[in-house]
């Protein structure tokens, strides 16, 4: 029959195609973050099961209130690592925001209004000279970003030694205010600021050209380039963001501490990638959500918070279960690489 067809048509019959396997309803990226979401349902749970008292609203919100500084250094990190970077230096942009702050507030006699837009601008300052170093001598941005850890913790040592309190009566009475939600539940003013910056994130990851710009970038920065899309303002611009968001987590800080500290922030950069990878943005770039990162830090915050209950546990065991978890995180996000080419 086919022979036949090709004599009269003078092309070969078609060969038939096997039938199409049918569509996944569940796309492999997704699974990093629903492997987040479910582990925090389970020790939630968990908790509530075991401890009397854990599962209330207070206690769910004291998980944002106490880690708030962490999500604005998170979701500055999110951008990042999302443009296929690294940034090493916000703890230390922490700190050195607590100190230039207390240097000005308690020694300089500086008013808190003009204090805090100072440190904001010092910190996108800072951040935009790093990403205009790794964007305009092609760096490293794990160098260049370990050199401004370096330089902003060395900075704070310049400025005292010792820590400085704050007794302004500004920084006590937003450390101290209370925003009452139902009941008994409520936010600090801290925990309001990171839900802001966090809706903000959401908006500029996933409904601006800048945030679909860096999910190209971290994609694929050559085939960004060739579709014309402004890679190099998007590079300094993520560097930018995080230097900004260290800056307002290091103001957060400030309310929470109400001191400044050379060792404030210690290890801070390590909670913030942990948390970021933790809540499924893959570190090679291009993949993740800043929702995500909400859910990472709530990981570590519940973490810590199970061990606070359970009392004979020492705080290094929170320390060793996110250790695991970055572990197991890790082997998702190979197993997820691996799988994209095939499933695309």
């Amino acid at each position: 029959m086919s022979a036949t067809l090709k004599a009269a048509t003078g092309k070969a019959a078609p060969r038939p195609q096997p039938p199409a396997a049918p569509a996944s309803r569940f796309n492999p990226k997704y699974l990093p973050l629903a492997a987040t979401i479910s582990l925090f349902v389970a020790m939630a749970s968990l908790g509530s099961v075991l401890y009397s008292g854990f599962f209330s609203a207070q206690v769910f919100l004291n998980l944002l209130v106490d880690n708030a500084f962490l999500v604005i250094v998170a979701v500055g990190m999110t951008f990042v690592i999302l443009s296929g970077g690294i940034d090493l230096s916000v703890g230390s942009v922490v700190a050195l925001t607590t100190m230039v702050s207390a240097a000005l507030v308690e020694q300089h006699g500086w008013s808190p209004a003009a204090v805090i837009p100072l440190v904001l601008l010092m910190g996108t300052a800072f951040g935009a000279f790093m990403g205009f170093l790794i964007e305009r001598f092609r760096l490293q941005p794990f160098i260049v970003t370990l050199a401004g850890m370096f330089l902003a913790r060395g900075l704070c040592y310049l400025i005292s030694v010792d820590s400085i309190s704050i007794t302004n009566e500004f920084y006590s009475e937003v450390s101290q205010l209370r925003i009452p939600l139902w009941e008994d539940a409520s936010l600090s003013i801290s925990a309001l600021i990171a839900v802001a910056v966090l809706l903000a994130a959401v908006f500029i990851a996933h409904c601006t050209p800048f945030g679909r710009t860096v999910y190209a970038v971290g994609g694929n920065e050559q085939s960004a380039l060739l579709m014309g899309l402004p890679v190099r303002r998007t590079l300094v611009g993520v560097y930018t963001l995080s230097g900004f968001c260290s800056a307002l987590a290091g103001v957060v800080f400030t309310f929470y501490m109400l001191s400044g500290y050379g060792l404030h922030a210690t290890g801070l950069e390590l909670d913030a990638i942990a948390a970021v990878v933790i809540g499924g943005t893959l570190l090679s770039g291009g993949v993740g959500y800043v929702a995500g990162t909400l859910f990472g830090v709530l990981m570590l915050g519940i973490i810590q918070t199970l061990i606070s209950f359970d009392g004979s546990l020492s705080s290094w065991w929170t320390r060793i279960v996110v250790g695991v978890l970055l572990f197991v995180f890790c082997l998702l996000q190979r197993l997820l690489v691996k799988r994209t080419p095939t499933s695309s």
